[in-house]
């Protein structure tokens, strides 16, 4: 009998899985390796699995056969350390859906990265050849690869990393550094500049990034034209230029506070002048590099992403995805390549403009002041979820990411994002809600015939986000629009160019099922170092029950080419109300209001 017992606790032990203290027992295990995998194996220790999406059909087969002695305590599909290229996204559908007695686990194995990845390999690195464009101090010096194919086509990519640094892509004046415009003419829709040093009239990509009070716009350049006096004036191509000049809600300024608002030119072979700059040209796809001093061209791992979307998790209102986690995974390298086709006009928190315009008389019965309307979209997201429940990122770790790193869109429902880092983001870390996207005019109350549909009881904690925003500096670090009972709780946010965490959406006091949301615990620091109407914590509109208490929010930085001072350490914008605010360490009461209502309470 006493050997009985012993076997079946060894079977036990060897079936046992941990995870952050929540034991799963008799787990069905499913092993991946990227490098010594096959597809065709039987997924065991011994004999894993290639690909992800291999082992989330095996999973799904033996939930579809209710395998019972595989289901029990769920099923871990567990990734060797290694990269996992993807040639498209990783999709998970409500036939993957685990339960929370067995859940279906997605983690990496040990201490070496499990990574996924949307990049592909620059290589074949040559020196260039002299080109009349390339700029006096670079000639001799520029290295050229012919562009990456991703199927049968060429990447065109917005970023390129060298062994895990960002390589900067063109500008005109280095990272993060601009010049005021001289004008702004929506009637001609022309902006004016003074007259660049370097002569740009072969650059045929030419971009313009933009610096309008809390957003940027990046404008594909049409045409330009030295008009004298060193002016230029410089217009743009469709569909970005309409939206630029019709909407006003942010336009630039000319003759602000603290000036007039800033511009760089950008993506020019022109304009690669400095170590560490780099550029695509166009149709060729070739790519051209400057090397900093002792970079081993040969030795240098070169990336650019290919993909937008790393991991879709995609159910519908009828049959939810539930009971998803993943564990201890790196995603890497999801692109940002929508501007280099429509450029990017956005109206806040980087949600780009579909169709926008000033109202020739205000009001709509709604709101009876309102004198514009706009329609907008989401940005694109590295991993994405919606219809979804119990969808659970612990310990994970997002890298070199072109736009958003998570969203979870829409009718997401207790769901928990925990002990994540995200460093090299350019838009938003962690996006949450719904935010009046596509046919629904965005200052609409919004309010859904079922309620279900709005994202709730999301917990974002205990994350590190380093660096977010910096391809579109318009973005917030964790940006929730409408939900409910969501706490954020216990991040440390810091280098961000807008607002540190934003919470609302809507520009309403009416009610629109936003509610018992909590910030609490958070430090946030070293945001709005390139825009202005943030806050390290930014509301919007009417969320009954709501507080923000115990947070550390450091003062703003001095954004350089602010036109105005308009940043806080908490910024409650229009209609915020409905919150309870008290024990918040700020160095100073830096505290902004617009059109309050009565139930907002600051301690």
């Amino acid at each position: 009998m006493k050997k009985i017992i012993c076997s079946a606790l060894f079977v036990i032990c060897c079936h046992t899985s941990v995870f952050a203290g929540d034991i799963y027992v008799f787990a069905g295990d499913i092993y991946v390796s990227p490098t010594d995998g096959n597809d065709t194996a039987q997924g065991t220790s011994a004999a894993p699995l290639k690909t992800i999406d291999a082992a989330l059909r095996m999973a799904r087969e033996w939930r579809r056969l209710e395998l019972d002695d595989k289901l029990r305590g769920g099923v871990n599909i567990i990734l060797r350390g290694g990269t996992y290229r993807l040639d498209r996204p990783v999709f998970i559908r409500p036939e993957d859906s685990g339960t929370a007695d067995s859940p279906t686990v997605i983690r990496g194995e040990g201490s070496t990265p499990a990574v996924i990845s949307g990049g592909t390999s620059v290589t074949g690195w040559r020196k260039a050849d002299d080109d009349p464009r390339i700029a006096a101090k670079a000639r001799g010096r520029l290295w050229v690869s012919d562009a990456p194919m991703q199927g049968n086509r060429i990447v065109y990519a917005r970023q390129m990393y060298a062994d895990g640094r960002k390589a900067l892509r063109s500008t005109q004046f280095g990272e993060y550094r601009m010049e005021r415009m001289t004008d702004f003419n929506p009637t001609d829709e022309s902006i004016t500049i003074p007259t660049p040093e370097t002569d740009l009239s072969r650059a045929g990509q030419l971009e313009m990034l933009v610096h309008q009070r809390w957003a940027v716009a990046i404008l594909r350049v049409r045409r330009m034209e030295n008009m004298g006096n060193g002016q230029t004036k410089v217009w743009f191509h469709e569909p970005e230029s309409r939206l630029e000049f019709a909407h006003p809600w942010p336009q630039p300024v000319i003759g602000g506070e603290r000036g007039n608002s800033s511009f760089s030119l950008n993506n020019a072979l022109e304009l690669v002048d400095e170590p560490g700059e780099w550029y695509q040209d166009y149709p060729s796809g070739q790519i051209y590099y400057y090397p900093k001093d002792g970079e081993d061209m040969a030795g240098t791992d070169f990336v650019v992403p290919a993909m937008d979307n790393l991991v879709e998790i995609s159910g519908t209102r009828e049959r939810p995805v539930s009971h998803i986690r993943f564990d201890n995974v790196t995603f890497e390298h999801a692109a940002w390549t929508r501007p280099l086709n429509e450029g990017h006009v956005t109206l806040q928190g980087g949600f780009r403009l579909i169709d926008a315009y000033k109202l020739d008389k205000p009001g709509l019965p709604h709101k009876a002041a309102l004198e514009n309307q706009a329609w907008i979209a989401r940005p694109e997201a590295a991993f994405k979820a919606r219809f979804a429940s119990g969808i659970t990122l612990n310990g994970c770790r997002f890298a070199h990411v072109g736009a958003s790193a998570v969203d979870l869109e829409y009718a997401v429902s207790g769901s928990t994002i925990d002990r994540c880092t995200f460093n090299d983001i350019g838009g938003t870390a962690v996006m949450a809600g719904y935010f009046g996207e596509e046919g629904f005019e965005t200052h609409l109350p919004y309010s859904p015939a079922i309620a279900q549909d709005i994202c709730s009881e999301i917990t974002i904690s205990n994350n590190v986000i380093d660096d977010a925003t910096n391809e579109d500096w318009g973005c917030a670090a964790i940006s929730a629009g409408y939900v409910k009972q969501t706490n954020i709780v216990q991040n440390r946010v810091t280098n961000v160019n807008y607002s540190g965490i934003a919470l609302g959406w809507g520009w309403t006091a009416l009610e629109t099922g936003m509610r018992d949301n909590h910030i609490t615990g958070n430090d946030v620091s070293n945001y709005a170092r390139q825009l202005y109407d943030a806050g390290g914590i930014y509301t919007l509109s009417n969320q009954p029950g709501s507080t923000i208490s115990g947070n550390h929010i450091s003062l703003p930085a001095d954004a350089p080419y602010a036109t105005n001072e308009r940043a806080f350490c908490i910024y409650f914008d229009e209609a915020t109300d409905g919150f309870t605010v008290y024990d918040n360490d700020m160095p100073e009461r830096r505290i902004g209001y617009n059109q309050p209502g009565p139930d907002l309470k600051v301690n």
